[in-house]
């Protein structure tokens, strides 16, 4: 019986569709990134504007979320550039147009993460957006 390693095993992705998808996430972090940024100038201003103990306890709950999500875009654009890396070495060592399965199950588990920071990011604007409203 033959011994078959998991790389063996598993599919083979495009280089351009992961390519493609990498840079399309690397653009989105940017952009939430931005997006943080603003939200956090409009804190504040929200910060400056009521200094209530109520407020301020908020207003150090999403410093602190910002802070969070701004390291967790920070090291999720890091891992997804290094993978765009590793995908750059695969295509010059196979000129096929494809990589093994190893780089797809780390795009897989890139995926989960990209997807996972954005629904965090839009659940945290939502949430902002909601305080913003009653304390602007």
């Amino acid at each position: 019986m033959e011994n078959h390693s998991t790389a063996d095993t598993l599919p083979r992705v495009s280089i351009t569709h992961m390519n493609n998808a990498h840079s399309d996430w690397v653009r989105a972090l940017q952009f939430y990134r931005d997006e943080v940024k603003v939200l956090s100038s409009r804190l504040t201003e929200i910060a400056t504007k009521n200094t209530g103990k109520e407020v301020m306890v908020e207003v150090e709950h999403f410093e602190n979320q910002f802070r969070i999500q701004l390291e967790n875009i920070h090291d999720l654009s890091h891992e997804i550039k290094a993978n765009i890396a590793l995908i750059a070495h695969e295509a010059k060592a196979n000129s096929a147009g494809y990589i093994d399965g190893i780089l797809f199950t780390r795009h897989n588990e890139l995926a989960t993460k990209f997807f996972t920071e954005e629904k965090i990011i839009n659940e945290l604007r939502h949430s902002f957006n909601q305080f913003a409203a009653e304390w602007m």
